[in-house]
C-alpha cells in the first residue's frame, strides 16, 4: 500500500514552523530599531523621496515618518503622515501574532483569501488618488513632504 505524503504544513511543524515567523519578527524589530535611532523627518536621511521624482504623493509617501512616529508612540503624528501605514501596521501585527500562535500550536497557518492581493492593490490605487485630491490632502496627504 502506498503511504500518503505529508502535507507541507505537517512537515513544517516543530522547530521549522517557527523559522519564518521568527525571521520576520527579527526583520521587523531591526527595522523598528533603525527607525528609532535615525529619524526620517530629516530630508534625505533615507535617500530621495519618490514623490520628488513622481510629482505626486504615492501611497507610501510619509510611510517612514509614520512608522518612526509609531515606534516613538506618537499615533496622531503617524496618522498625519500616512493613515494607511497606521492601519497596515495594525493589521500586520495582528496577522503576525496569529501566525506565530498557529506555529506554536502546530496548526496549519491561515492563508488569505484569493482576492486579497487584488483588494490591497485597489485600496492602494484609491488611496493614491484620494490623497492627491486637493480637498482631501489635509486629511490623507503626508503632513510635510521633505
Amino acid at each position: 500500500m502506498i503511504e500518503p505524503r505529508p502535507t507541507p504544513a505537517a512537515t513544517r511543524r516543530g522547530r521549522g514552523a517557527w523559522s519564518l515567523p521568527a525571521g520576520l519578527a527579527g526583520v521587523l524589530l531591526g527595522g523598528g530599531a533603525l527607525l528609532a535611532v535615525r529619524s526620517p523627518h530629516v530630508a534625505g536621511s533615507y535617500g530621495v523621496c519618490p514623490s520628488a521624482v513622481l510629482g505626486f504623493a504615492c501611497p507610501g509617501c510619509g510611510g517612514l515618518r509614520a512608522t518612526h512616529d509609531l515606534v516613538h508612540g506618537d499615533l496622531a503624528g503617524a496618522w498625519a503622515h500616512n493613515p494607511l501605514v497606521v492601519v497596515g501596521v495594525a493589521v500586520a501585527l495582528v496577522l503576525v501574532v496569529r501566525w506565530t500562535r498557529d506555529a506554536a500550536r502546530g496548526v496549519t497557518p491561515w492563508s488569505p483569501p484569493t482576492g486579497a492581493a487584488v483588494t490591497v492593490a485597489v485600496v492602494l490605487v484609491l488611496f493614491t488618488v484620494a490623497r492627491n485630491i486637493p480637498v482631501l490632502t489635509p486629511f490623507l496627504g503626508p503632513l510635510a513632504v521633505p
